[in-house]
């Protein structure tokens, strides 16, 4: 394990141990800030659709223009 995943896992472990409404004000916080929030989104995008296949970026391109 490295470095940063031991970290992650040390922040993640305590936030799993907190009582449900102490957890929800965290959460709530992260939220409130529109940064963080915004690279929650993005993660959660990116572990959702991480076992769809790829494809190029022109054809992804392609696929824009046609839609416009």
């Amino acid at each position: 394990m490295t470095e940063l995943e031991a970290t992650a896992e040390v922040f993640y472990t305590a936030l799993k141990a907190l009582s449900k409404d102490k957890r929800d004000a965290v959460l709530l916080r992260l939220a409130e800030d529109t940064s963080l929030a915004r690279d929650l989104l993005d993660l959660a995008t990116v572990a959702a659709r991480r076992h769809e296949p790829s494809r190029p970026f022109r054809q992804y391109l392609a696929g824009r223009r046609r839609v416009r």
